[in-house]
């Protein structure tokens, strides 16, 4: 058999694009998307789709080229999920939640060519534009208009045209580039966005169709689902759904911004059975305490869910599935699968199963927990690891960062730099998350950040940040601060939570501020954040945290 190898016949270059051939042709005259009064169908979303990748090769974008999305859950934002890398082009979608500074880093670091702006991030784009250097070029402008929003005009920058104005100059005839590799770069996702030298994790076109298909195949996905986006399509690419729902024949349901109240009024209304979304959404809906007149599907991700979330959120009538995964694996690699004899055990008990990250996926090759050695710890619920996970749709790197890729791709593993423990039975339990980073409302970020701006304050002598439990948002920054001596006015906690608001996106802004003479030490002079930790867990949790 050694003269048998690949060939053009049976090494096409995998890929999630043509998911939506397919679903055109299946699925033609099923709704595709849903949002406010306008709907389409599978027919109608390929040929816009094919549309606008020709409209935007027509500008000049080209293959590798990077084009950039400022949106939330809308139609524009999920047809762009094909059309910018039909077009060659990668797909590179930015946190609306970010400020104009970050926005600005990310812009340059990724050297967009071309951003599509929704109206409600107008004005915080064009300010991130006025950061760039003098004479740096400016990547073009496509705002996405919407009836519901109310904005502002601005002159100060002319965007070259609008979203629905680019796509009728495309051809629906276009052949959409095929990729030259399935090793080609298709995503550009920033894990955090928050600094000066920031992460931007690169997907390939393999990785993305092996994680779309595992993650159906994992959560059990039938054809023609409902599925509601309250998980952002920012977040990882919305965990790969947006090719996922095109394999299925889905109907996707938009919504622009989350609210409790319309995410019932639109699981009623549309016969929803699927969404996602992080333990501060499962939170959010238990808060709203509406029984659901028929089961819906819920996959949870992004934090450890509190196991009395998990009991309240099921006992409304959503079927809660836990997942774990990270922007490098471009979404959930570890899940609980869910035991048949575990249903006979009594409710408190099976949330706090269900509360485990669980095992790898069936795309995944293998996941363990690590000593310093880096050899397996033991599988007793105990002993604490590091996460490493190895498999097919785990990032090909860091953009522009070889030093930062190399670091967690060592010994035939990615680390994670998830500390957890390994069960008897094999499950997968993260216990606690490397020292820098908290996770608020699903949203990664780092302490060091926090404390590079509370650094800033005139009055601060040292700052330290570490997270506090939060019963809204899982977890929020709790900043520890020493003043400098001799100052001549009392410095507040309100005053500093004020300089943090003005100088960094808010969902990282501290809700809590400790004042402290002097912050623990080692007698190497590393503040022990670990103290703090204990600290601030026997504060217990924030009972009223809003953004």
């Amino acid at each position: 058999m050694e003269h048998l190898r690949p060939s053009p016949p049976n090494s096409s270059p995998l890929t999630p694009l043509g998911f939506l051939d397919r679903a055109a042709t299946v699925y033609g005259d099923v709704p595709s998307v849903i949002y406010d009064g306008t709907t389409y169908t599978w027919s109608q979303t390929r040929r816009r789709c094919l549309q606008l990748a020709s409209a935007i090769s027509s500008l000049g974008i080209r293959r590798g080229d990077v084009v950039s999305v400022v949106a939330p859950n809308i139609p524009a934002m999920y047809e762009l999920h094909f059309a910018v890398p039909f077009a060659g082009a990668v797909l590179n979608t930015i946190n609306t939640r970010l400020d104009a500074r970050t926005v600005s880093v990310i812009l340059r670091h990724a050297e967009s060519k071309l951003i599509f702006v929704d109206c409600a991030s107008r004005e915080v784009v064009l300010q991130a534009l006025s950061l760039f250097p003098p004479n740096y070029p400016n990547p073009r402008l496509i705002l996405i208009t919407d009836d519901t929003v109310e904005t502002s005009p601005s002159a100060t920058v002319e965007f070259i045209d609008t979203y629905e104005g680019l796509m009728v100059k495309g051809d629906p005839d276009f052949r959409w580039v095929l990729p030259l590799s399935e090793w080609d770069p298709m995503l550009l996702n920033y894990t955090s966005g928050t600094t000066s030298s920031p992460k931007g994790v690169v997907h390939c076109h393999r990785g993305s169709f092996i994680m779309t298909v595992d993650t159906l195949v994992d959560w059990a996905v039938p054809k023609n689902p409902i599925y509601l986006w309250t998980l952002p399509m920012f977040h990882a690419n919305g965990w790969s759904f947006p090719w996922g729902m095109a394999a299925v024949g889905g109907t996707n349901i938009c919504v622009r911004k989350f609210d409790a109240q319309i995410v019932f009024n639109l699981i009623t209304r549309h016969g929803v059975t699927h969404m996602c979304g992080a333990p501060v959404v499962l939170n959010m809906l238990t808060n709203a305490s509406k029984p659901l007149e028929k089961p819906v599907q819920i996959m949870t991700a992004g934090a450890p869910p509190p196991a009395a979330v998990l009991f309240r959120t099921e006992s409304l009538g959503f079927s809660v599935s836990h997942g774990y995964g990270l922007t490098e694996t471009g979404g959930l690699v570890v899940t609980c699968a869910w035991k048949e004899k575990w249903n006979h055990l009594p409710a408190t008990e099976r949330a706090r199963l269900k509360a485990r990250q669980g095992v790898r996926t069936i795309g995944m090759t293998a996941i363990d927990v690590v000593g310093p050695t880096g050899d397996s710890v033991k599988s007793d619920g105990v002993t604490l690891g590091e996460v490493v996970i190895r498999g097919g749709c785990l990032m090909l790197g860091y953009l522009k960062d070889p030093v930062g890729t190399a670091s967690c791709f060592k010994n035939g593993w990615f680390y994670t730099g998830d500390v957890g423990v390994m069960h008897e039975d094999g499950y997968l339990e993260i216990k606690d998350r490397s020292k820098d980073v908290i996770i608020s409302g699903g949203e990664n970020l780092s302490s060091v950040e926090v404390e590079s701006v509370l650094y800033g304050h005139p009055a601060v002598n040292e700052a330290a940040v570490v997270a506090r439990a939060d019963e809204f948002w899982g977890e929020t920054p709790c900043a520890f601060v020493s003043l400098k001596e001799g100052l001549k006015e009392t410095v507040t906690e309100r005053e500093v939570v004020e300089f943090c608001r003005k100088n960094m996106p808010h969902y990282m802004v501290p809700k809590t501020v400790v004042f402290k003479e002097e912050l623990p030490k080692t007698s190497t002079g590393k503040i022990q954040k670990f103290v703090l930790r204990q600290i601030a867990k026997d504060m217990g949790p924030v009972t009223q945290s809003r953004m």
